[in-house]
């Protein structure tokens, strides 16, 4: 399965747009973003967990980042309820069972540094707001690797984002609120991936917006979707 996998271009999913897929566990359904392979692949997804599902027990081959949106998500390893951020690296793995909260997470596959091998557990929700530099927007800092940044984002109402040329390029996913882009509003739950070298002006809406946040990680990966085939 190949979906939006062409990332030398911008790409965007809406609420609207979102057609949810069973997954082989009961219980369990995706909402594809980003997707290259089939069970096993490099992929972007929302993760729909009904009250009392499980996912079997697997390995994390590629790593495995998520986002707990609602609910909260649990493995043999804790619980975690909606902010939390997690990171498990390559070669680890788990088993997730869910409780009667039912969960909904953001799930990024496959797409580690062969050399980040750190494991996080973050109760994000719990961190206090940084103020940037940029008037009007406070931050939270994820994680960082290389080039990579992962952080949340709140932006007053209004405010507006003049982005230069982006090296690794930007991903984000709005959490409340709305974003305006080049005169398209993406409301909560929009999810939009802006390739490397791309100018994006984004302006948070009449209510603001708090966003998660990816950028400088996406040079590779449009190296890799490019390649030829072997």
């Amino acid at each position: 399965m190949r979906l939006n996998a062409d990332f030398s271009h911008f790409a965007c999913m809406t609420p609207e747009q979102y057609h949810w897929v069973a997954s082989p566990s009961a219980g369990v359904e995706r909402m594809m973003l980003d997707r290259i392979g089939e069970e096993v692949a490099r992929a972007t997804s929302l993760v729909r967990y009904a009250p009392h599902s499980q996912f079997s027990h697997h390995t994390h081959g590629g790593g495995e980042e998520i986002l707990v949106l609602e609910g909260v998500f649990a493995d043999e390893h804790g619980r975690y309820p909606a902010g939390s951020y997690l990171r498990n690296p390559i070669g680890t793995g788990h088993t997730p069972h869910i409780g009667e909260e039912g969960a909904l997470i953001l799930v990024k596959l496959h797409q580690f540094d062969d050399n980040d091998l750190l494991q996080l557990a973050i109760p994000a929700h719990r961190l206090p707001w940084q103020p940037d530099r940029r008037p009007g927007i406070g931050y939270k800092m994820l994680h960082t690797y290389a080039q990579e940044r992962v952080s949340l984002e709140r932006w007053e109402h209004e405010v507006t984002i003049d982005y230069p040329a982006l090296p690794g390029g930007l991903e984000l996913l709005v959490l409340e609120g709305s974003l305006y882009e080049a005169g398209n509003e993406y409301p909560q739950g929009s999810w939009c991936r802006f390739p490397p070298g791309a100018t994006p002006s984004l302006r948070a809406g009449e209510h603001g917006v708090m966003m998660y946040m990816k950028r400088g990680h996406l040079t590779d990966a449009v190296c890799q979707a490019n390649a030829p085939a072997q």
